[in-house]
């Protein structure tokens, strides 16, 4: 299968788009989510003309992706409909917002020839590592990585991704097909539980990326390049829920580099980038679900001891 998104297309992101089952003690409702989708969504809110190329099923739940990203005016490439159900992921939320998962997934895409190729592609989460689609997105970075920006979120699910170290393998298998990898604490200190951040991100850069961003929640994040060490505070919020809050930093961290390019990361423009996408983080977790901001909301002034309209 060739993918051909319009001309006009920036980015085109690669991974799951399902539903997410939410269960809070006040009842349960349901989002269209999935980290990539929530990618896709982030920069289409953004204005950044963006397509998903995802596998959903011809069901009530793939029609419900589908009006959602067509909402923000994102492409779904040919080759989304295979047939069968659209995964769902139920998250049963905390009191302090926090979400755990339970997931009803399966990952498949047909062999993938990229037709034309976007300025930049992004991926990540369960599509990185479920068999058979994993396969088919990694043969894509390796096809498409000295053509166009590279993005990677892995986006740890551990119930998914198999044993720690088989989960690792696949992680830096993918490393040298990117430009910048973005992870979460958790992600990083799942991956390498003997290695502070700072170790991590230097391990990350040493395989091949050239920016390692790690967001660590009410402590900011960290942006590293083989030169340069920002770390970019957190901005305090009133939480709704966490969910969607990373994939809405990745929309903005991507939203960013289309604008400064991988080139010349320097530790001014690094703050930049974690400053924006720390913003848009902070919009997102005010508001239920993942609901991220558009371009609009991210470039005005907000407040930051006050929740967001």
């Amino acid at each position: 299968m060739q993918i051909v998104p319009e001309p006009e297309t920036e980015v085109v992101v690669v991974g799951e788009a399902l539903v997410d089952i939410v269960v809070t003690p006040q009842g349960t409702v349901e989002h269209p989510g999935g980290s990539p989708a929530n990618v896709a969504y982030g920069l289409g809110r953004l204005g950044v003309p963006t397509a998903l190329l995802t596998s959903i099923g011809d069901d009530p739940h793939g029609a419900a992706i589908e009006r959602h990203l067509a909402r923000a005016g994102v492409e779904l490439l040919t080759g989304a409909h295979p047939g069968g159900r659209t995964a769902t992921a139920t998250a049963t939320l905390a009191s302090d917002g926090s979400a755990h998962y339970d997931f009803d997934i399966q990952w498949e895409l047909p062999a993938i020839v990229p037709a034309s190729v976007p300025k930049l592609l992004h991926t990540g989460s369960i599509a990185t590592f479920l068999e058979p689609g994993a396969a088919a997105v990694r043969k894509l970075l390796a096809q498409a990585h000295q053509r166009c920006v590279v993005t990677y979120d892995p986006n740890i699910r551990p119930a998914l991704v198999g044993s720690q170290a088989q989960a690792k393998s696949i992680f830096e298998d993918l490393i040298p097909f990117t430009d910048v990898v973005k992870l979460s604490d958790e992600d990083a200190r799942w991956l390498y539980p003997s290695l502070s951040v700072d170790d991590i991100s230097r391990r990350i850069l040493d395989l091949g990326t050239g920016l390692v961003v790690v967001t660590k929640g009410s402590e900011g994040s960290v942006l590293s390049t083989l030169g340069a060490r920002v770390l970019v505070p957190s901005i305090t919020s009133t939480v709704a829920d966490t969910i969607g809050a990373g994939d809405s930093y990745m929309s903005a961290l991507i939203y960013g580099l289309l604008q400064t390019g991988v080139d010349r990361l320097t530790p001014e423009a690094l703050e930049s980038l974690g400053g924006r996408a720390t913003k848009a983080a902070a919009i997102t977790v005010r508001r239920a679900g993942a609901n991220p901001p558009t371009s609009d909301e991210l470039l005005a002034e907000l407040p930051e001891h006050q929740p967001a309209n």
